[in-house]
């Protein structure tokens, strides 16, 4: 199997999980694992007793085909059985994949290049923007709704790094 060239990195804060779903006698402790495609997961650290957890953690993925489709996993942290599934969300970066494309030089900081409206597609529990926070970076935050599950919300940010300083010229892989 060819090893595929990354195109640039994408850096997930998982900054907190809301209302999430009881697992344990009266709690849970619980963890998020986000995969793309088939071979690559990274994983947050476990939260104890917490359906309100925050974790600010980062994980970064390797982005060799930016329309590979992200999930994010909420799991129960269980010592003596297997992990309960709490629900899962897939992660959409094409709108904001579509604004880096844009080629904006700059921006007062805190500019919303564009805002994205919850639909049945996205997982959006509510408005999300893509903010420019200066130096050539945008971000964009979500809060995103868990499905195959009863509650729960879990909020996050995405941010585009290069690894090549020509990905955002005429060879951009979006």
């Amino acid at each position: 199997m060819a090893h595929e060239r990354s195109v640039g990195l994408l850096r997930i804060r998982v900054q907190r999980g809301i209302d999430l779903a009881i697992r344990d006698i009266c709690s849970s402790d619980p963890y998020v694992v986000i995969t793309m495609g088939n071979n690559q997961k990274v994983k947050t650290r476990i939260i104890k007793r917490n359906i309100n957890p925050e974790w600010n953690d980062e994980l970064t993925l390797s982005v060799t085909n930016p329309h590979l489709p992200i999930k994010l996993t909420v799991f129960d942290f269980d010592r003596f059985s297997g992990d309960d599934e709490m629900g899962d969300a897939d992660i959409d970066i094409k709108p904001y994949l579509e604004c880096l494309s844009m080629g904006i030089e700059d921006l007062p900081i805190g500019t919303a290049v564009r805002k994205v409206q919850p639909d049945g597609r996205n997982y959006l529990a509510d408005e999300s923007k893509v903010v420019w926070v200066g130096k050539g970076r945008m971000v964009q935050d979500m809060v995103l709704k868990l499905r195959n599950v009863e509650k729960g919300l879990v909020q996050i940010q995405i941010e585009w790094i290069d690894i090549l300083p020509s990905s955002k010229d005429k060879d951009s892989p979006f």
